[in-house]
């Protein structure tokens, strides 16, 4: 399998940055978009500079509902309308709608799932901003894919723990001070709108690791 970051607050030479987060995610099953950034233009100059084409879309998974990972998604269905869509069940009634209505498949996520093979969501968490994260198996534990980690990181973690141990985390961890829970991990992968980045790093200097567009990560 293969995570690309397609949409990020900051990107490598070549790719443009925007306030949001979206990565692409490749398996031998299906293709997955997780969240689609604000920008649903600059997430596509993105993807065909980094050789991506949505057409290769299967699957699309939105975390939570704010516009900064779902503003893309406009640009996206008129773009590739026949994809399956993975949303929290608290989604906007009119936004399931509205989408359903322009998908082929609606998916309205509470509890932990499968998504595909090897590929799984932790359900729907938290109580003021409900947010859904992706788990994926790699062969060697599990790497817990975010969006922001709004219910915060003990009950991402903890959630996707029932999958078996949590090796690594790709995405944004918002403004959480848990840091000893990330003790141990092989991969700390923050982007987007982890405040505390410089202490994470400082923390775990030799698992620490820049997200950007443009970032790649086999598993």
């Amino acid at each position: 399998m293969k995570l690309t970051v397609v949409y990020d607050n900051e990107a490598k030479e070549g790719l443009q940055e925007g306030w949001g987060f979206s990565c692409f995610i490749e398996t031998p099953e299906k293709n997955i978009l997780f969240d689609t950034g604000w920008d649903g233009h600059l997430l596509l100059a993105n993807m065909s500079r980094l050789s991506i084409s949505p057409m290769n879309i299967d699957t699309l998974v939105l975390s939570h509902q704010h516009w900064d990972h779902i503003g893309g998604l406009p640009t996206i269905l008129d773009v590739k309308p026949d994809m399956e869509i993975y949303v929290p069940a608290s989604f906007s009634p009119h936004l399931r709608r509205d989408v359903s209505s322009r998908c082929q498949v609606l998916h309205e996520i509470k509890d932990a799932e499968d998504i595909c093979k090897n590929v799984y969501t932790t359900g729907e968490l938290g109580t003021d901003i409900r947010e859904q994260s992706l788990v994926i198996d790699s062969g060697k534990g599990f790497f817990v894919v975010t969006g922001c980690t709004h219910p915060g990181l003990k009950t991402v973690l903890d959630s996707a723990s029932v999958f078996g141990e949590v090796t690594g985390i790709i995405g944004g961890l918002h403004n959480s001070h848990e840091y000893d829970l990330l003790g141990g991990m092989q991969l700390i992968g923050a982007g987007h709108c982890t405040t505390h980045k410089d202490k994470i790093r400082e923390k775990y200097p030799d698992f620490f690791e820049d997200i950007f567009a443009g970032y790649i990560r086999k598993f």
